[in-house]
């Protein structure tokens, strides 16, 4: 018998309790997304590039990539590759997300509504969200707090070195829905994760 297919409407927090304003996305899944899917699409939908190590935690198991370069490192991680988002989130659950060890940023994901579906695969859409997501390499939290105050005074040697790092320029309150989305149907379109 066919498992049902379910759409995962999920609110995702960076830093709940480091953040006000906070910074978010809430998207729509397809329950048969592979939590690996799953890391690719927050990664879209936030603007992050994806380019180190993530880990998805529902506080008892550990599920992150178990790629060879990472075998027997995390003995007691299970492959994300292989856990569908249907298997580890019910109503009203939570999953912790975790992108990059070294600036460790959480990720709060809640689950807002289960709903039923008429078709099966991985799909994803970003409905909504607020604020720019970090620069990568910032230095977490704190990294990023120090990068806010010194893009205030763009006129000081650090301000300049700031934007200058950052790229030329940086808006905290940017969020453009319709770049996220762009992003993530390029996901979708290219069968990734």
């Amino acid at each position: 018998m066919a498992v049902q297919t379910s759409l995962y409407t999920l609110h995702i927090q960076l830093e709940p309790l480091q953040f006000d304003p906070p910074i978010w996305r809430r998207i729509q899944v397809t329950g048969d997304c592979s939590l690996r899917k799953l890391h690719h699409f927050i990664q879209a939908a936030f603007g992050w590039t994806s380019s180190h190590l993530h880990e998805f935690s529902d506080g008892l198991n550990r599920y992150m990539p178990l790629d060879a370069e990472f075998a027997g490192m995390f003995e007691d991680a299970l492959d994300d590759r292989k856990i569908k988002l249907r298997r580890v989130l019910k109503d009203s659950d939570r999953l912790r997300y975790l992108y990059d060890f070294g600036d460790s940023w959480q990720h709060v994901i809640a689950v807002e509504a289960i709903e039923p579906c008429d078709f099966s695969g991985t799909w994803c859409e970003v409905l909504d969200g607020a604020r720019a997501c970090p620069p990568e390499d910032v230095g977490g939290v704190p990294g990023y707090q120090h990068f806010l105050q010194n893009i205030q005074l763009p006129d000081s040697d650090e301000g300049r070195n700031a934007l200058e790092w950052a790229g030329g320029s940086f808006d905290a309150e940017l969020f453009d829905r319709r770049a996220a989305a762009a992003a993530v149907q390029r996901i979708c379109n290219n069968f990734w994760g």
